[in-house]
């Protein structure tokens, strides 16, 4: 793990670095989720964030007769009729 010594302005505000936003995938602009876990703050892109969720849907679904792909297909259909 990499670790930096980083400072919260009087606003609040955390600057991420360069590299490590590069290393997880965030672009300027985009979307994250902040987690709060205990004393640990995470911030996941949105990306990681679907796929860890479908993961655990498949997980989930497994034997069940629905696949993630086929639950994914339905609700894609509904937001498309909407």
């Amino acid at each position: 793990m990499n670790a930096i010594r980083g400072r919260v302005t009087e606003s609040g505000r955390l600057s991420l670095p360069a590299e490590f936003r590069r290393a997880v995938g965030l672009e300027q602009g985009g979307d994250v989720v902040i987690e709060l876990d205990g004393q640990t703050i995470r911030v996941r892109s949105i990306a990681e964030v679907v796929a860890d969720t479908q993961a655990l849907a498949k997980q989930l679904f497994a034997g069940r007769g629905v696949s993630t792909d086929d639950f994914l297909a339905d609700r894609r259909a509904e937001a498309g009729d909407e």
